[in-house]
Formats: structure tokens, C-alpha cells, sequence
């Protein structure tokens, strides 16, 4: 099997998962409804609209002859799509948009922007096979959706939602012809521009997140294809240009990408972008092989692994991806950061660090409390550290592991400091009452557009963005020492205060982000470190203490002492 292949089976063999999520009972009500917890198991109050871009993923395995397909030109699965469009014409919002996570969420770019993107492809892959009336009600759907995506915005920047709702708007606007959406597209657009840093990131919340920033390059690709504005498609290249190369230092030696090192903690990699410009930047090439070579490894967040919600993004991804592959030959000089000679490279705006010797490749995000991977030679993940995590005596977690803009850093010419106080982990579960309460405000409020989303920015605050802080302060210096690398911790605390535990290292994340933690192999080659009572308690007592590690990559030696065992 050629390695391109792998884009195409990974997801071909999702399709009877999919059609297994859908109602194929014409006879039924919710027929076309991919919602399977809605309509079989009638376990939620409402279908999630976001599973029906699964329309898209039919259409394409129904009309390209991808590899080991068995769904090519099958009438069923042709029935099927048009079911699926149907269906999620009846389920939206007369405002234009669509529910994903609760009812009348009137979710923006998540739902809306990606289903009607999804929706236009299906409709020129199938608008031969499209009886009129459903044609009509599609484009009234489609214009509805346009302009819901051009008039509002969403609560907190998050850059590839952003990119995702300038894809559709253009997409309909080719579509409909409808110049008012051209115009909404143009300044939209304009502010996209202004969430990218010179480094080349674009905002996510509060920084830099790998696996969206390849979300957004993939986005940025489809609107380049479809785009004949050679204006557009040139300030299109200078923004991925630079975000693809800021987004090469995350991909690491063991064919791994991104994860806890970025503000959202994604692992995801969107593979479409970088094929769609390997012509113009032989560095996606590069990336894109290497991220391939690990997809066929089991390396990367495939398909298989990933909840109904989000399976279908992957799929659609893959599917798109395997018909634009481009595998052409770049030279050899063009080469992954880990690859380079011996560097070290500051991010101060993104406050994130990258480092290479002959012996290890580094990374680390100082915002988000020294979050810092180091790889042996051979490309291992030796090192893997996510900062401090702890319980304190009233039960309530804390951590350094937050983007926090009070926290204040500053880079040395061999490494960085970080320090500030913790915050508590906003851990957040539903009860009865809660959804209770959720539902009557859902109801009684969220029928209005301003109010769903003033609420929806309420939900935000609570499950993702708001925190406390705790009263236990922390600094951490990470120093590049020749071939060892020092990392210290100092943990203080008040007096009133007692600590039940604390763990340093290990893989682990406390943001609210539904597309991150999935499992990944290398998880099970490194640990952190349980402190021993006897450290617990001397941090009771003197309410400080000071934590050093040395990592020599070379000897893939790890030591660990307290301050006064390393001065002795």
C-alpha cells in the first residue's frame, strides 16, 4: 500500500461506523438524522447537529473510488446523503443556525460555519442526483446559515473558528452569488488578519495551540482552492506561510505532534493544508511526511480512536486529504527543526522555547507554566512534563498548568523562568439540578440569539476560561546546560494552608477542551514524580521548598533531588 493510501483507509473503514449513527428508516421521523443517541437510544433531548456533516463524508465515499471502497456508486449510499441534507435542513434555527452541545446553543463556526461547508460540498458532488425541491430548500438553508455566520461572532477568540466561518460565508457566496456575503467575507477576513503573530501562530483563547493552528491552515487551504481572487489567495499564502513553520517545531522525532505543549492542548494534525501547499512551501512537505509516516505508525489521532462528536471531522479530513495528495520530491535540505544543527529559539510572544543539540530536541511553553518535552537522539520522548499538580487539605486541586496573564516570564540566553501563583483546577461536572437548571434557562432564554449567546459565554467561563487563583505560589527555571538540561521548582505557600500531595511531570491536562486528551502510545513510556511525605511535610512546616531535575538525554539519566541534597 502506498503511504498516501493511509488517509483514504483510515477513513473508508469509518463508513459503516457512520452509517450505523444514521436513521436509514425512511419511513421515520428522524430519517437522515446521524444522532444515534437521539434517535435509537433516546438518551438526550436533542439531536446534535454537528454529526449530519457525516453527509459530506457519505458523498465522497459514494463518488470517488478510493482504495479497498466499498461504497462507490452505490445507490444507497447516494439515498442516504440526500436523507442526511434533508434532515438537516428541518433541525435549524430560523435565525440560520444550529445546536451542537445543548438546545438552542446556536453554536457559530463549530456547527453552522463547519456543517454549511460540508453541506455545499455534498450539494456539487451530488447536484445532478438533487430533485428540486430539496435543491431549493438546501440554498435557503445555505443562505440562512451565510448570513448568521456573517452577522454574529462568538464569545473569546479562537482563530480557527474564525477561519472556518470565512470558508462557508465565500463557499455561499460562490454558490447563491450573493455579493452581501462577498462584502461580510472581506471584513471578516480583515480582522482574521490581526489574530496572527509575526511569529506565526493565531490566537486560540488566550495563545499558541498546535493542533488548531494545522486546523486553520487546513481551512485556509479549501478556501484557497475555491477562491479565484489572486488578492485573497496572496494574503492567504502569507498567513499559512508563517504558521506552517512556527507549526514545524512541534513536530517531534518520535512522529508526534503538538499536545500538551499548546494553549488548548490539542493532538490533532490537519493534514489538508499541508498537502494543498507543499508546492509553495517544501517545509509542508516535510511535515506532512513525517506526520503520515506516524498516522500509519498509530502515532496521530486517527479516526478510529475519536467519539462519534468529532468522528466525522476526521473522516471528512482524511477523505479531502487523500484526494489532494501531492507527494513530490523537496530537497534535502529542507529539513524539521529537530532535524537542524544545534539551536536554541525564543517565542516571546507565544512565551514557548524550542532547543537542539546533538543529543536531544526541546520544547516548552512558558505560559502555560513551563510545559516542557525533551527527546533522546533516536527521537524518544524521554522527558515529558506538564507542570505541578496538587491537592490541598480542604480537597481542592491546584496547578501551575494554567495560561495565566498575571504569571511573569522571562527568558535567559539558555533557557527561561516562569513564576506566579497556581490556580485551582476548574473541575466541573453536571448534576441533576444543574442540567435542571441549564434546561430552564435554555428554554426560557436562549430562544433569543443575543441572549443564547450571552449565556453561551457564561458556559465558557465556567467550564474552559475562569479559574481562581490558589495560595501557593511557584517558579520554575528551565536552564540548557551543554548536554544537560536543569529544570528547578520552588513551591511557597501560606502559613493556614496544608498540602495533602503533589505530583510534578508526568501527561496531564486540567483545560475543559472536548477535541484533546485522547491516548497516545508514548504515555506509557514516562511518569512524573509522587513527592514522599516526608517532602509534604517539610513543605508544611517551612510552607516552601525547592525541587531540582537534571536530565542528561545523552545517558537518557534522570536525577531528582530537593535544593539542599543537590548544594551538598
Amino acid at each position: 500500500m502506498e503511504l498516501g493510501d493511509f488517509y483514504a483507509t483510515k477513513a473508508i473503514s469509518q463508513i459503516p461506523r457512520i452509517l450505523s449513527m444514521l436513521d436509514r428508516n425512511e419511513y421515520s421521523p428522524t430519517y437522515g438524522c446521524f444522532d444515534r443517541t437521539f434517535w435509537l437510544d433516546k438518551s438526550i433531548d436533542f439531536p446534535s447537529s454537528i454529526l449530519q456533516l457525516n453527509t459530506h463524508n457519505l458523498a465522497m465515499a459514494y463518488a470517488y473510488p478510493y482504495p479497498d471502497n466499498p461504497f462507490y456508486q452505490k445507490e444507497k449510499i447516494r439515498k442516504w446523503t440526500l436523507a442526511g441534507i434533508d434532515y438537516w435542513t428541518q433541525i435549524q434555527h430560523n435565525d440560520g443556525s444550529f445546536d451542537e452541545f445543548y438546545p438552542n446553543e446556536r453554536g457559530w463556526a463549530g456547527p453552522t460555519g463547519f456543517l454549511l461547508f460540508s453541506m455545499l460540498s455534498t450539494y456539487d458532488l451530488l447536484k445532478e442526483d438533487m430533485q428540486k425541491e430539496l435543491k431549493n430548500r438546501l440554498f435557503e438553508a445555505s443562505r440562512k446559515a451565510a448570513n448568521f455566520l456573517a452577522k454574529y461572532d462568538e464569545l473569546g477568540v479562537l482563530a480557527n473558528h474564525h477561519a472556518m466561518a470565512l470558508l462557508p460565508i465565500y463557499y455561499a457566496y460562490k454558490v447563491l452569488g450573493d455579493e452581501k456575503l462577498l462584502r461580510a467575507f472581506n471584513e471578516k477576513f480583515s480582522f482574521f488578519e490581526t489574530l496572527q503573530s509575526p511569529e506565526g501562530w493565531l490566537l486560540e483563547y488566550d495563545g499558541a495551540d498546535l493542533g488548531y493552528l494545522s486546523a486553520t491552515v487546513s481551512f485556509l487551504g479549501k478556501l484557497y482552492k475555491l477562491s479565484d481572487d489572486e488578492n485573497l489567495k496572496s494574503k492567504i499564502l502569507s498567513i499559512v506561510e508563517k504558521a506552517i513553520e512556527f507549526s514545524s517545531y512541534f513536530v517531534y522525532p518520535n512522529k508526534y505532534y503538538a499536545g500538551t505543549i499548546g494553549s488548548r492542548q490539542t493532538l490533532h494534525f490537519y493534514p489538508h493544508g499541508y498537502e494543498l501547499f507543499c508546492n509553495d512551501f517544501p517545509i509542508a512537505r516535510r511535515i506532512a511526511d513525517v506526520l503520515l509516516e506516524g498516522l500509519a505508525e498509530g502515532k496521530l489521532v486517527s479516526p478510529e480512536i475519536m467519539p462519534e462528536r468529532y468522528l466525522g471531522y476526521r473522516v471528512q479530513e482524511y477523505l479531502l486529504t487523500y484526494l489532494d495528495y501531492n507527494p513530490i520530491t523537496i530537497d534535502e535540505t529542507i529539513r524539521l527543526p529537530y532535524e537542524r544543527s544545534p539551536f536554541i529559539k525564543h517565542f516571546e510572544d507565544a512565551k514557548m522555547m524550542a532547543a537542539k543539540s546533538d543529543n536531544y530536541y526541546l520544547v516548552a511553553n512558558f505560559a502555560k507554566g513551563g510545559v516542557v518535552k525533551i527527546f533522546n537522539a533516536r527521537g524518544d520522548l524521554i522527558y515529558n512534563d506538564c507542570g505541578i499538580i496538587g491537592k490541598l487539605e480542604n480537597g481542592k486541586i491546584i496547578t501551575s498548568q494554567w495560561v495565566d496573564k498575571d504569571y511573569t516570564v522571562q527568558f535567559t540566553e539558555n533557557g527561561g523562568v516562569i513564576e506566579g501563583n497556581m490556580n485551582y483546577a476548574p473541575y466541573q461536572y453536571p448534576t441533576p439540578l444543574k442540567m435542571m437548571a441549564l434546561r430552564t434557562a435554555l428554554l426560557t432564554l436562549a430562544w433569543n440569539t443575543k441572549l443564547s449567546y450571552w449565556l453561551k459565554g457564561a458556559i465558557r467561563d465556567m467550564f474552559i476560561t475562569n479559574t481562581k487563583k490558589a495560595p501557593v505560589q511557584f517558579r520554575r527555571e528551565i536552564i540548557i546546560c551543554g548536554d544537560k538540561i536543569e529544570i528547578g521548582d520552588k513551591i511557597s505557600k501560606n502559613a493556614s494552608d496544608k498540602l495533602l500531595s503533589i505530583n510534578i511531570g508526568d501527561e496531564f491536562s486540567v483545560r475543559y477542551v472536548p477535541q484533546s486528551l485522547y491516548f497516545q502510545q508514548q504515555e506509557l513510556e514516562v511518569d512524573g514524580y509522587q513527592l514522599e511525605k516526608e517532602l509534604i511535610d517539610r513543605l508544611n512546616a517551612s510552607n516552601w521548598i525547592e525541587l531540582k531535575r537534571t536530565i542528561t538525554p545523552v545517558h537518557e539519566k534522570i536525577e531528582f533531588y530537593t535544593i539542599d541534597e543537590f548544594e551538598v
